[in-house]
């Protein structure tokens, strides 16, 4: 699934495509039951922005395509007279403007609305003014004790835009286990993981792949490298899966310590 850092550089490079650019024709491939039409042909597009991992197109008359590419979904654009590379039957969601149309294929979210439902979703971390104090009230308010740190960090309704890679990236930043109970960490270290999430999904809002530690482009503490050795410590990263959805989850046991009295993560 698409992390808030390639929704908002998506973002940006459909914003440089369509912003202020006239409709010509948009269309959606499921008509929500209720939901607004498809704005008229000449509507300006006012803008697009992402929000957490959804990703907003805004019409001058007050309609917003609202889209969430969750595991599948992908946005592609082409020249007018460019054929697509993808079938039809797998569109969700076109919008094209003189010269360039851009398509979503596959994704499971692909609606028109007058007022995009993404109000429950907690500040987004991608966002230079995110407000990390609301984030950190709503860990303690909307989180229950027992859950896992890397769960928490996911409840796109504390804080926006973290996912899977950057769950274990910011936990070993932080040197937490992330299936340590958030219950048990107390306000400081929480603080400390939102300003990494932050800062970690910032820095990654330009081009090239997703980096999170020194060295080449793309380098990753602990994600995606089970069985290696910790680029700290030596010690042999693990692996296991997490969660109502068993995500997967990268940790070093050495460098991320779970509170005394609680026993280590299995895996």
């Amino acid at each position: 699934m698409p992390e808030g850092d390639t929704i908002h550089r998506l973002a940006a490079q459909l914003r440089a495509l369509l912003a202020g650019q006239p409709v010509v024709r948009v269309e959606v491939a499921r008509r929500q039951m209720g939901g607004p039409p498809p704005p008229p042909p000449g509507t300006l597009v006012d803008g697009v922005e992402a929000a957490g991992k959804h990703l907003l197109i805004r019409f001058a008359d007050g309609t917003t395509l609202r889209t969430h590419l969750q595991m599948n979904g992908r946005w592609r654009w082409y020249a007018t007279d460019e054929p697509s590379r993808w079938p039809r039957h797998r569109m969700r969601a076109r919008v094209e403007v003189p010269g360039v149309e851009a398509v979503c294929f596959d994704a499971p979210v692909a609606v028109l609305e007058r007022a995009p439902a993404v109000a429950h979703l907690g500040p987004d971390l991608c966002r230079p003014d995110a407000d990390l104090d609301e984030c950190v009230a709503r860990m303690a308010t909307m989180a229950d004790p027992a859950t896992t740190v890397g769960d928490v960090l996911l409840d796109q309704r504390i804080a926006c835009g973290v996912g899977n890679v950057f769950k274990s990236e910011i936990c070993f930043a932080c040197g937490i286990d992330p299936a340590t109970p958030i219950g048990t960490v107390r306000e400081p270290d929480r603080r400390r993981l939102v300003a990494t999430a932050a800062a970690q999904l910032q820095a990654n809002l330009g081009a090239g792949p997703r980096t999170t530690v020194a060295g080449q482009p793309g380098s990753l503490a602990v994600y995606g490298r089970a069985r290696r050795p910790c680029r700290r410590c030596g010690t042999t990263i693990r692996v296991t899966r997490t969660g109502e959805h068993a995500r997967t989850t990268y940790w070093c046991p050495t460098c991320q310590a779970r509170p005394n009295g609680l026993a280590p993560s299995p895996g």
